[in-house]
């Protein structure tokens, strides 16, 4: 799976982890490997003239996907014949999300991962403008955001106890021998 990230926001954040929610959530949404993915981070300025130009609403937001319009029939996972194809492009307003983050009681990159994961599943089809549709997205959204925490935690814990065991193993003098000379 390709997927291109561009930070042109002045916000400095995490873009590979923006990276890894982008796939971890098109692989939970059994997306080809083939395909391929856009993210740009923009500043409040250019996200409120997209929003304008695209939505016709007034001032910046969040987060917008941008799906390639021949995919329409074949981007949701139940939909038949998907190919693999470029799914389109997500903007994330990195300034604007940070309002957002502080509101909700997380960090940016935890509102990140959220958006990141909203503008997979609009790249998808899904979409939040009834009831039922904003009831079956952000479900998805929900479930889809706490398995990308609990393995994102479940990989930290890891790394940390080999960490552990890896000073362990050197105070003990039990470490790996250097590459140049022979084990006692």
């Amino acid at each position: 799976m390709s997927i291109e990230i561009a930070n042109e926001s002045g916000v400095n954040v995490d873009e590979a982890s923006i990276v890894s929610a982008a796939r971890f959530a098109l692989d939970k949404m059994e997306v080809s490997p083939l395909a391929e993915l856009s993210i740009l981070l923009v500043t409040l300025e250019v996200m409120e003239d997209l929003h304008e130009r695209w939505m016709d609403l007034p001032g910046p937001t969040d987060v917008m996907a941008f799906p390639m319009d021949e995919l329409d029939s074949s981007r949701r996972p139940d939909a038949p014949d998907a190919s693999p194809a470029l799914l389109g492009d997500i903007v994330l307003c990195p300034a604007f999300a940070k309002d957002q983050a502080k509101t909700a009681g997380h960090a940016l990159m935890d509102e990140l991962h959220l958006l990141t994961t909203h503008g997979v599943l609009h790249l998808l089809g899904y979409d939040h403008a009834e009831p039922a549709e904003e009831r079956e997205m952000f479900g998805l959204q929900k479930r889809i955001l706490g398995e990308f925490q609990a393995a994102v935690a479940a990989l930290n814990k890891r790394d940390a106890q080999r960490s552990a065991d890896d000073r362990l193993l050197g105070t003990a003098g039990l470490d790996a021998a250097p590459a140049d000379e022979p084990p006692a």
